[in-house]
């Protein structure tokens, strides 16, 4: 009897300690990438009975009961956050602490500091890869990233540039002889920016224009020769010369009045083996231009993107990638040790962790402008809740039957 007593208020201590755990899954309902914890009843060991033959055991109750996380997937909300990543699939975003120690993390509302270093929610700095002389080596070890902000991006000068547009077959040589004429922005190494104007005259010959490339006056020294040359088109209005072997035109653009470079401009008048000139009878008229130069720019902005690649976007533009976030996967993430603040260490029992890119190597991928949800159930936690809510009541009865059976074999002596 007296033995119901003790396995009883084992009961009582190991419920409470379940109803410690379901309350704190429910605390995290609304955490981001928080990860819930189960629990698990063992019984202690029965003892033989009277004979020693195991035919009459009794148990001791119920041990202290154990707890897993489980590392099932959360929703994915999609957020308006540039730098809200969300982790679909295994794996964890890596960490560093104050104390330079490793960590590892599913929450994905990052933000960055006054020195532009990548942080996570609580503080620590995120790892991952960033751009070393223009080249992104993601097979190295991890370090800490920081963004480039308030950064400028050096022009680029133009070295080609292209046209898409017909010339009209049913032009005259005159007189006067028909003409067309377009214009592009073209930029030096300074990143000013120069007209190069294109312009067409149909020749006395068949399926023939000539052409010619010039700059204006102003923006050099002295005046720069324009360029000039044929095209010929064949009876399906194709380019035929210059061939696609070439040589192109080049636009030689010397003692610019800036004080840049000299430039020399080379024009594309193919896409891999297909003209981008034509000859139909249709208006002479462009339908594309394109060049390689790009003026000085500002940062405007920094995402991540998904992949998990951090992107910077310039007032021109332009989107570079200039870093990557790396990921972490451990085959037994049971095995983790909870420290707070959403993160995880290595435990005793934990297998090294397996770093790469995310979608690589088993890992699962990143979505950029989302945040992973807490996967807690709360109909699930509020079952288990009145469950281990009766269990403390019915062992609580236990402590009081067993009370007052005690009164009554003392009150026997009497």
């Amino acid at each position: 009897m007296f033995g119901s007593l003790s396995t009883a208020l084992s009961a009582l201590s190991a419920t409470s300690s379940a109803i410690d755990v379901v309350g704190n899954n429910l605390a995290n309902l609304n955490t981001t990438g928080f990860k819930q914890n189960t629990v698990s009843f063992f019984e202690m060991m029965n003892s033989a009975g009277f004979n020693g033959l195991g035919e009459s055991q009794i148990g001791f109750g119920v041990g202290r009961p154990l707890t897993f996380r489980q590392f099932s997937q959360g929703a994915i909300q999609n957020t308006s956050g540039a730098l809200d990543v969300a982790i679909q699939g295994d794996g964890f975003l890596m960490v560093r602490n104050s104390q330079n120690a490793t960590l590892y993390t599913r929450g994905g509302n990052l933000q960055v500091d006054k020195n532009g270093v990548l942080l996570s929610p609580t503080g620590e700095k995120v790892l991952g890869w960033t751009q070393a002389a223009g080249v992104l080596q993601t097979s190295g070890p991890p370090g800490e990233i920081t963004l480039p902000i308030g950064a400028l991006k050096p022009p680029v000068p133009t070295t080609t540039f292209s046209a898409d547009l017909n010339l009209n077959a049913a032009a005259t040589a005159g007189p006067p002889p028909t003409t067309f004429s377009t214009s592009l922005e073209v930029f030096d190494s300074l990143g000013s920016s120069h007209i190069v104007t294109v312009g067409f005259t149909k020749t006395s010959n068949a399926n023939e224009w000539s052409y010619s490339l010039s700059v204006p006056n102003a923006d050099v020294s002295s005046p720069v020769t324009p360029v000039t040359g044929t095209l010929t088109f064949d009876s399906t209005g194709q380019l035929t010369a210059p061939p696609v072997a070439g040589p192109f035109p080049a636009l030689a653009i010397t003692g610019l009045a800036n004080g840049a470079a000299d430039l020399t401009v080379n024009w594309n008048m193919y896409n891999g083996q297909t003209p981008r000139l034509t000859q139909y009878s249709q208006p002479s008229a462009v339908s594309a231009n394109a060049q390689d130069g790009s003026p000085t720019a500002q940062l405007t902005k920094v995402s991540i993107g998904d992949g998990g690649t951090l992107l910077a976007q310039y007032s021109n533009g332009v989107q570079t990638i200039f870093g990557q976030l790396a990921m972490a996967t451990v085959r037994n993430p049971n095995s983790l040790i909870a420290v707070g603040n959403n993160n995880f260490q290595l435990g005793a029992r934990s297998a090294d962790p397996a770093v790469g890119a995310p979608g690589t190597g088993g890992r699962g991928t990143i979505s950029g402008g989302a945040v992973e949800n807490s996967n807690v159930d709360i109909a699930r936690e509020f079952t288990n809740l009145i469950i281990l809510q009766r269990s403390y009541q019915a062992n609580a009865k236990t402590v009081t039957t067993v009370d007052e059976l005690s009164q009554e074999t003392i009150n026997l002596k009497r």
